[in-house]
């Protein structure tokens, strides 16, 4: 089976190709590193040519409102029409939990506008929704540096490591598409804050991390139902324990 993973060389990208190939599978890594850019076209129906699914795993380079509501739009547009001249059977995308319940966070609503085009469009599909990665903890912590301290959302969160989110992915693209949406989680729900301090601890930094409800997410406030599924969702494996263990 062909399958071709755009934004084949990022962090979900790599492991998810490492892993098909594994498998047996013809996984190319399609990127603007390998001559594929799914934004301008450049690259895109070569690659895509004989492909039987394509998983759409890319990040946008730049978090402005309309330049990452751009980037989605048009590599979804331009995705979604090449695959139907290939005659491509499958449209993975990964997409975020809860992108339906913050709109105020600009990359949320930009993810949004990728779903609704690819369930728009003519290719079977299947949209995996992930709570955010446990790589991402540091830089989250970062961005609520307040002072000498560090101050976060208090509401619940339940982030996933990537390898889990590969396994999912793989699992979802070697079968038969949903034509529709699941969610996908850490084994683990807690505080925004704990999750944050235990990743801040292990890194032996000593700044004191505070959660506060008021404090915002990516220029929004956040509750208890932003980040985490509210219904039926796959849990990943790894618990943060284990992924701090292996840093």
């Amino acid at each position: 089976m062909k399958i071709v993973v755009i934004g084949g060389t990022g962090l979900i990208g790599s492991k998810l190709v490492a892993q098909l190939r594994q498998q047996s599978h013809d996984a190319v890594a399609a990127s603007p590193r390998s001559g594929v850019n799914a934004v301008t076209g450049e690259g895109l129906a070569p690659a895509l040519d004989g492909a039987d699914v394509v998983v759409d795993v890319a990040n946008a380079p730049s978090w402005e409102p309309a330049a990452v509501l751009a980037f989605f739009e048009r590599s979804s547009k331009n995705l979604v029409a090449t695959e139907a001249a290939a005659a491509v059977k499958h449209h993975v995308a990964l997409s975020i939990v809860g992108t339906d319940r913050s709109p105020d966070i600009a990359y949320f609503r930009a993810k949004l506008a990728q779903e609704s085009i690819v369930k728009a469009g003519s290719v079977p599909y299947s949209i995996v929704r992930a709570t955010q990665f446990l790589e991402f903890l540091g830089a989250i912590g970062e961005a609520g540096v307040s002072g000498d301290g560090i101050v976060v959302p208090s509401a619940s969160f339940q982030p996933i490591a990537s390898d889990d989110v590969a396994d999912c992915l793989a699992d979802i693209a070697t079968g038969p598409p949903l034509n529709g949406t699941i969610d996908l989680a850490g084994p683990e729900k807690a505080p925004f804050n704990e999750f944050v301090a235990r990743r801040l601890k292990a890194a032996g930094d000593k700044r004191t991390v505070v959660g506060d409800p008021k404090a915002h997410y990516y220029g929004a406030t956040i509750d208890d139902t932003s980040l985490v599924p509210l219904g039926e969702a796959r849990l990943g494996k790894t618990s943060l324990a284990t992924w701090l263990a292996r840093l």
